[in-house]
């Protein structure tokens, strides 16, 4: 009797796992809605020339509609020319506002593909004690995708990994034009407040604000694993190594339109096989 009950429960455990292979890689539907949501990365501020201040959205690596960037939108609109985009994104917003930018994703109607690429502003904050912890991080997000999936069930959902802030110091760091714009322009003041020193405090800082950006990931893989609709960047944003040229001169901050182009490449790759 013993043997018999094990040879069921192998049996079930072997449907089990068949039927999982079966979905786990299925192609979801060419999406006819799509949404973008997150910060001003997704907004696409100061992609254009210098002096253009935001009004860039249409170099967005995600819902904008410029051919020289390839975004997820031009791209999807190859395969089915009727889709149409959303961009929900705010420049300046963090974790905190991502359920708002979900509820107006939801009111568009239809909604069947949504991009999330939040996070850089939990970290940029006035201090390090005023980043978002990322038990409240991981909250937020979560919340974010219940009023997806209530709103709209069905969609797909791609989460982007945030960026490596430290990477971004390193690409600045020895250019006078990047230093004076970050003070300037209060730059994420966590990173690059003192850029040029190489004290053990101000490379502890860094190290400290890049492993909370870590932690933001690690939180973003767990939620987005909670479901079956979404697919997280397996850090592949995090990890790619930027260039100067992908970075905008107008705050040496935001990626310019080749960095929105290069985030395209890279976040697509990493998504959904429509």
């Amino acid at each position: 009797m013993r043997f018999r009950r094990t040879a069921v429960c192998a049996a079930t455990a072997t449907a089990l796992l068949a039927a999982t292979a079966g979905t786990a890689h299925a192609t979801p539907p060419i999406p006819t809605r799509m949404a973008a949501l997150g910060d001003s990365l997704t907004r696409a501020v100061n992609s254009c020339t210098v002096g253009g201040g935001t009004l860039c959205a249409r170099n967005s690596w995600s819902a904008g509609a410029n051919p020289a960037v390839g975004s997820h939108y031009t791209r999807i609109k190859e395969l089915n020319p009727e889709v149409l985009p959303y961009n929900e994104a705010r420049a300046g917003a963090t974790s905190a506002d991502l359920a708002q930018q979900a509820r107006a994703a939801v009111a568009e109607g239809g909604i069947d593909y949504v991009t999330i690429m939040i996070g850089g502003g939990d970290a940029c904050a006035a201090s390090e004690a005023r980043m978002t912890s990322v038990g409240s991080f991981a909250s937020r997000i979560r919340a974010a995708l219940r009023i997806l999936r209530s709103g709209a069930p069905d969609a797909s959902v791609f989460v982007a990994s945030v960026p490596d802030p430290v990477q971004l110091w390193q690409l600045g760091k020895d250019n006078p034009a990047a230093l004076k714009a970050w003070k300037d322009g209060g730059v994420c003041q966590t990173v690059l407040a003192n850029p040029t020193s190489l004290a053990a405090g101000d490379a502890e800082r860094r190290e400290r604000v890049r492993e909370r950006v870590m932690d933001y990931n690690a939180a973003l893989e767990k939620v987005c694993g909670e479901d079956a609709g979404c697919r997280y960047d397996g850090d592949a944003v995090f990890d790619h190594r930027f260039s100067a040229a992908d970075v905008s001169t107008a705050d040496y901050f935001h990626p310019s339109l080749v960095g929105q182009r290069t985030l395209a490449e890279v976040t697509y790759e990493a998504g959904f096989d429509w």
